[in-house]
């Protein structure tokens, strides 16, 4: 017995059945071309019964939809939502267990997800493990972040064939010997264990469930659904980055009115902090001091930044704070800081105080305080704030029932479970929130707009006083596997690349032009201008693009690219017909050619370019931008020359 359900545009079919011993398993086909061979499915529970063998298909339910809806934020303002659906039962006897799994299948790629409902088998369950299996061709190339490392999501992605994958975050993304290209994550993550991919064989993918302490993946009772298993599909990289799968498989916004969630761009403290010229905790060089942040609100106001982030306001930053997360207060000021009068000065100024919540991963502790802090948050106006769990993987930490501390994991239920309570904690006060050192992103900003952005992969930070920066492929590694998660908080804008000198290793490596194309190429409703303002003055003619670029899209479309080597993408402003275009490449120069005809027809459009110039190079010469300008319309095609880890920005604007 089987069954079929198929894209709308009929390109991607998906086949679901039973073998002789009533195992089930689906496969995947694109353009009649085998792409997932046939998978596992099934779930293994503490204790038993299982749902893995001895099953039968009882009942098939098919429905298809066609609908539009709107994103209060995002980088599109109407995303469609078309596909069909198959509800596959699965029976058996002996003893009776019944689920069923249900497949939507787009034409960007499909979901599928388990609902098993209550029944006499199964009360209150412990999953041990889910074995949901992607079986890829052997020769396909994949992009991945190496999983269950002491980094957490802040890896450096590996480019390796798919049978060198061990464990692997998601999204993890394939390209097949056909070109195809694959991309495997999940969507709407609530209640459950985030899953990483591991090898069971070659090109044998498997979910490997983040574990409770005791082994255990998750912890529920019936009736419950499981998030989407989701495999997106495309013609070529491109393509991936056009999909809006994962947001199409959440659900709706249950925050109701979420009109003082507010995109923007804004600067602060941190990028001192990270060089060493400021410090979190107290004493001389403290970084968060009345006079400071009212120093940065007034480079704020008079440039046009929505926000200032002050990082180390605090008690509790004294000493190692990245392991003393028990002692943080998150309503007590340092002496050096008046948040009242911090707060009041922005917004006299049209500006806002950004807030920060630093937990060292003590979970406890920061939940003991959450609903007090936000409250005086909110109070003081305050309408973002930026969360931290600094802790090394495995290492997040709670207080049990007996008194005792556990570790968690940051991708493990527990820790899913806490992220959902603090947005709606935070959403109690109209406060949206920037995550840092998060579970990986799955498409709730959807349910919950009041999640902006967050990071999840190595940031800006790394470029510091760091040992060991980001590589030069970095940020084009990150659209085609972390940023097709969602938005990110990368930090972008530097633009003192050597800080430390020509001849240290410590040190940003990208062109400037590169840094400005990233507020493009790497989406987040919030953006920070990171460097000091010093050096934004220093170079006034590249600052003024940070200035003008918003941060919220009518529209977006990744117009070229290859993975792992260059992206070019354009986005429309939301509150003007202005679109920007943003370009970056790896270590390798190359000419990328980009036809307008995305543009309106018969408009003409003032450019401004913003590119490497002609000696540029990311080592020897990376500060070297030319500015120029031009009138193009839809007709036209732009030539951008990118040098060895370059880009270029660009502005294009209506003429009356």
């Amino acid at each position: 017995m089987a069954a079929t359900v198929t894209s709308p545009d009929g390109r991607t079919v998906v086949n679901i059945g039973v073998n002789g011993d009533g195992k089930p398993s689906y496969s995947v086909s694109f353009d009649t071309t085998e792409i997932i061979r046939p998978s596992a499915l099934g779930l293994i529970f503490r204790g038993g019964p299982n749902l893995d063998t001895g099953l039968s298909i009882a009942a098939e339910t098919t429905a298809t939809s066609d609908s539009t809806w709107e994103q209060p934020w995002g980088e599109r303002r109407v995303v469609r939502d078309q596909y069909n659906e198959l509800l596959v039962t699965f029976e058996a006897d002996d003893p009776k267990r019944r689920f069923s799994v249900r497949f939507r299948v787009h034409d960007d790629g499909l979901g599928f997800r388990y609902e098993v409902p209550a029944q006499d088998a199964f009360g209150a369950v412990v999953i041990d493990d889910e074995l949901t299996e992607f079986r890829l061709p052997v020769d396909a190339m994949g992009w991945w972040t190496p999983a269950r490392g002491f980094n957490r999501y802040e890896y450096h992605t590996r480019r390796l064939s798919v049978v060198d994958l061990t464990l692997a975050n998601t999204p993890a993304t394939f390209r097949l010997a056909n070109g195809t290209h694959v991309s495997l994550h999940e969507a709407a993550l609530v209640n459950y264990a985030g899953y990483v991919l591991e090898q069971r064989d070659h090109g044998v993918l498997k979910t490997n469930l983040t574990p409770w302490p005791d082994g255990a993946g998750v912890k529920t009772a019936t009736p419950f659904v499981t998030p989407w298993r989701t495999i997106q599909v495309a013609d070529n990289a491109t393509g991936l980055l056009n999909s809006s799968l994962i947001l199409n498989l959440n659900e709706p916004n249950k925050l109701g009115d979420v009109s003082w969630v507010e995109p923007g761009k804004y600067i602060g403290i941190w990028w001192a902090l990270h060089l060493g010229e400021k410090t979190w905790g107290s004493g001389p060089a403290h970084g968060a001091t009345t006079d400071e942040a009212k120093r940065y609100i007034d480079f704020a106001a008079e440039h046009g930044f929505s926000g200032v982030l002050v990082e180390g306001w605090n008690t509790g930053w004294d000493g190692n704070w990245m392991e003393n997360g028990a002692v943080f207060s998150f309503t007590e000021s340092y002496p050096d800081f008046d948040l009242q009068e911090v707060a009041a000065y922005a917004l006299a100024k049209g500006t806002r105080l950004v807030g920060h919540h630093e937990t060292s991963g003590h979970i406890s502790n920061y939940e003991s305080q959450m609903n007090d802090a936000f409250e005086l948050y909110g109070a003081v106006g305050v309408r973002q704030v930026k969360t931290g769990y600094v802790a090394h993987g495995g290492t997040l930490q709670r207080i049990d029932e007996d008194g005792k501390l556990i570790n968690e994991w940051h991708d493990g239920q527990f820790a899913v479970d806490h992220f959902t309570r603090a947005l709606e904690a935070a959403a109690q006060h109209q406060i949206s929130i920037n995550t840092h050192e998060p579970v990986k992103d799955t498409g709730l900003r959807r349910t919950y707009p009041n999640w902006l952005t967050r990071e999840g992969a190595r940031g800006q930070e790394y470029n510091s006083a760091w040992p060991l920066p980001n590589r030069v492929d970095h940020t084009v590694n990150l659209v085609y596997t972390r940023m097709l998660a969602g938005p990110l908080d990368f930090t972008p804008g530097i633009f003192n690349l050597q800080h430390q000198g020509a001849d240290s290793n410590r040190r940003v490596n990208s062109t400037l032009a590169h840094q400005l194309a990233l507020y493009i190429v790497l989406y987040s409703p919030v953006q920070m201008a990171a460097d000091l303002p010093r050096n934004y003055l220093a170079r006034p003619d590249a600052f003024q693009f940070i200035k003008d670029v918003p941060t919220d899209w009518e529209d977006s479309v990744a117009l070229a690219g290859k993975a792992g080597d260059f992206v070019v993408f354009a986005r429309r402003d939301r509150n003007s017909d202005d679109w920007y275009i943003g370009a970056i490449t790896d270590e390798s120069a190359r000419q990328v050619d980009v036809p307008l005809d995305f543009l309106e027809a018969g408009q003409r459009y003032t450019a401004t370019i913003y590119r490497d110039g002609d000696d540029a190079h990311w080592e020897s010469n990376p500060l070297a931008v030319e500015i120029e300008q031009r009138i193009v319309t839809a007709a036209d095609s732009l030539t951008l020359p990118l040098a060895a880890g370059g880009g270029a920005a660009l502005r294009l604007e209506p003429q009356p």
